[in-house]
């Protein structure tokens, strides 16, 4: 049973022969009754405190939760987003590594083509340096065969030179 201080001031004793000085009894309860009345307004208080340090722990729990579950999303995101960024940094470095062997491909088949042209080239050079020859030495015999006519013809313009010079001049 737990007594107020309301319990103790109005506790009443018998009295008796030869007992307690009764003013003395009564400020003594009275005292009593103070301490109790100061120690249940203090235990009140502290009570109280309790309860509002208990619903703020509670609040403090709520919240630590909720940061624990932001963080655990967030590390999740994060994970999930490192993800993805390894994934596309995949798939851009298998697509630069696709135009780069189309590029090759296609340097190489242009280093071939003009490797082709150039000795397309070189044979057309060697056929026109032949056909130019053979006109060089067709023009040469010709030029030959010409001056050897000339030469026989200059022999035979002498001869009619001579020929028809007047008789006095040939003594």
């Amino acid at each position: 049973m737990s007594l107020t201080p309301q319990d103790v001031q109005q506790q009443k004793f018998r009295v008796r022969f030869r007992g307690f000085d009764v003013r003395e009894v009564d400020r003594f309860l009275e005292q009593i009754s103070e301490s109790l009345a100061s120690l249940h307004a203090e235990n009140k208080t502290l009570k109280e405190e309790l309860r509002r340090l208990k619903m703020e722990t509670q609040g403090y729990k709520e919240r630590e939760e909720t940061f624990k579950r932001a963080m655990l999303n967030s590390q999740k995101v994060m994970e999930q987003m490192k993800d993805n960024a390894r994934k596309s940094a995949e798939i851009i470095m298998a697509d630069a590594e696709v135009k780069a062997e189309k590029i090759l491909n296609r340097a190489h088949n242009r280093l071939s083509q003009l490797h082709e042209d150039i000795a397309e080239l070189k044979r057309q050079r060697m056929q026109i340096e032949l056909q130019i020859r053979s006109v060089i030495e067709a023009h040469g015999k010709l030029l030959e065969i010409g001056k050897e006519s000339m030469d026989a013809l200059d022999a035979s313009d002498e001869k009619v030179a001579v020929l028809k010079q007047p008789p006095s001049t040939l003594s």
